[in-house]
């Protein structure tokens, strides 16, 4: 009979790249794992991992098999845990979201006291929103993905957490405050672009071409928090500042002036979402309770 364990070591080398790492995280030593990887070599029947610069990468029949080992390991501890209660202060896991730095910076501190006083020996793992979408969930290489609405798969699981509005903001000597802020005033200075992707518009643009308006994009950066700092040294225009953010800027003390849009500008619903072979799991429960809760309590933004 196959050795469970070895598909769990399988699923751990993967994710590692590395035999040190992989036995850190199982509690062997290394050559304890070398030879479990060996074992999983003979049984099936393909090197798995190769030499790849200082690490190892995944063979393509590992990558196969991947989310086959992952589906058993998630059915495995359903079947073991099934009608019982989790236990969050003794369990021993890393929960992984990919989230971008408006969540991260807002609800990041919230979530690690969170994590102390209910889940101590849990480790909380954000994951930087990529320049390509992913099958992350599907592999289980993310808990959560936490994101603005878009492009799922059909089966994905969703929650909307907030919604967030947005104002515009510039440092606060700038000469746009010297006169009422018009939609002529507002395009006539040149603006940051925030994308992940270095795209330079957005909707804010489409709105503006039906109106027969263009804006200048001088500065295109990939998050949020470098294009607050950047517009608090320059005399460029934040157009889209999230309302999540709003009192993080405040106790940072950041010298930005907020402005309402002279244009409406759609709000953006924020969800998580997730994999439906984890929909069951307890303790994944635990951590999608906690957020959608933490989330809740932001009265100003839900």
């Amino acid at each position: 009979m196959p050795d469970l364990n070895l598909l769990l070591a399988l699923d751990v080398l993967i994710e590692e790249g590395s035999v040190v790492a992989a036995a850190r995280r199982m509690n062997l030593s290394a050559p304890a794992m070398s030879r479990t990887l060996g074992r999983i070599r003979e049984a099936v029947g393909d090197p798995v991992l190769v030499r790849s610069g200082r690490g190892l990468a995944p063979t393509p029949r590992a990558l196969q098999l991947r989310e086959q080992v992952r589906g058993v390991i998630e059915q495995a501890h359903l079947v073991f845990n099934a009608g019982r209660e989790v236990d969050m202060m003794t369990l021993e896991r890393t929960f992984s979201i990919r989230a971008n730095d408006v969540f991260v910076g807002t609800y990041g501190g919230r979530m690690r006291e969170l994590f102390k006083a209910q889940a101590p020996r849990a480790v909380l793992r954000f994951v930087p929103e990529g320049d390509v979408d992913d099958d992350a969930m599907q592999q289980g290489r993310i808990d959560l993905n936490i994101s603005a609405t878009g492009k799922l798969g059909a089966d994905t699981k969703v929650q909307n957490l907030f919604s967030t509005s947005f104002f515009g903001a510039a440092r606060a000597d700038h000469p746009l405050f010297d006169e009422d802020i018009t939609i002529d005033r507002f395009v006539a200075y040149d603006h940051i672009a925030v994308s992940r992707r270095g795209r330079p518009h957005g909707p804010i643009d489409e709105d503006l071409a039906s109106m027969g308006l263009t804006r200048r994009v001088a500065q295109i950066m990939p998050t949020f928090h470098s294009a607050i700092f950047a517009a608090a040294d320059s005399d460029l225009i934040l157009p889209q500042m999230p309302s999540v953010m709003l009192g993080r800027l405040e106790r940072l003390g950041v010298p930005l002036r907020l402005f309402e849009l002279p244009i409406p500008v759609r709000s953006a619903i924020v969800v998580q979402a997730w994999h439906p072979r984890v929909d069951s799991d307890l303790a994944h429960r635990w951590l999608r309770r906690s957020i959608k809760a933490m989330c809740d309590g932001e009265a100003g933004f839900a």
